[in-house]
């Protein structure tokens, strides 16, 4: 089942997404070379702690994972894409790294996810992080009252295949909203015109990760959270929460 939200629900969960996007960016201005990850995601916990919100990603279990998630932020560098675990080690010039923040605040959550070099970015990560970002908004571009899910995996998917670089299903978009995943499942890549129809007052997070060697095989650490990409090849992630509207999308993990 699907939940509609109401305008005052809607405007509860974009107050939760300004948390979000307030913990990326002091995430994103503290990240330099020498910095531990878990120091970053002491970065984000005071975000959090100052307003007064919680995180949905710190104690998060699902059934494939063996212990709870330790941190606030999922901190993924090179090679890995997503659910990276705030470990001590220290980041290093060029690295890329992915960081993905929710924040639940009376009882609404958003999500939300960045990716970036420490300090210099060489032409190729470049090119990684620009296609990345344009398939996440060109997704968001699609989202519309009476369009379907599989319209948002289309616009993903194809810029992946156009770029040449690998994606795969099993992780991707979601519903969001009383808690972090809710029905439907968007994945990243897929048919246009098919899937569940979007409507007014439905709440997504839509979340594109590409990675660069062009496979689309990935392994799971020991850890059994940190993803990466099989071939070694280096991933990038980016993730809005919105709302479907009677109008165009709405985003609602953007910084005011």
């Amino acid at each position: 089942m699907v939940e509609l939200k109401t305008p005052g629900e809607i405007e509860a969960m974009a107050a939760a997404g300004g948390v979000v996007a307030r913990a990326l960016a002091e995430v994103r201005g503290h990240a330099a070379v020498g910095d531990r990850l878990r120091d970053l995601d002491l970065v984000a916990r005071e975000v959090l702690r100052g307003a007064r919100a919680s995180s949905p990603f710190l104690g998060y279990q699902p059934s494939s994972a063996p212990a709870p998630y330790p941190g606030v932020v999922c901190l993924s560098v090179n090679d890995a894409v997503l659910h990276g675990i705030p470990t001590g080690y220290r980041l290093r010039e060029g690295d890329l790294l992915s960081v993905d923040c929710g924040a639940t605040l009376d009882g609404w959550t958003a999500d939300a996810a960045i990716s970036f070099c420490v300090g210099s970015t060489s032409d190729d990560d470049a090119r990684l992080l620009e296609r990345t970002e344009h398939a996440l908004h060109a997704a968001i571009a699609t989202a519309r009252d009476g369009a379907r899910i599989g319209d948002i995996s289309s616009a993903i998917g194809a810029i992946a295949r156009d770029a040449g670089y690998g994606l795969h299903t099993d992780f991707g978009g979601h519903g969001v909203g009383r808690t972090m995943h809710e029905n439907p499942h968007v994945p990243n890549d897929g048919r246009s015109g098919r899937g569940m129809r979007l409507r007014d007052g439905m709440t997504i997070a839509i979340e594109p990760w590409f990675m660069a060697g062009g496979r689309d095989a990935y392994r799971i650490d020991d850890d059994g959270w940190t993803l990466r990409s099989d071939d070694g090849s280096r991933g990038a992630h980016f993730e809005h929460t919105i709302a479907i509207t009677d109008d165009q999308p709405r985003v609602l993990t953007r910084l005011a």
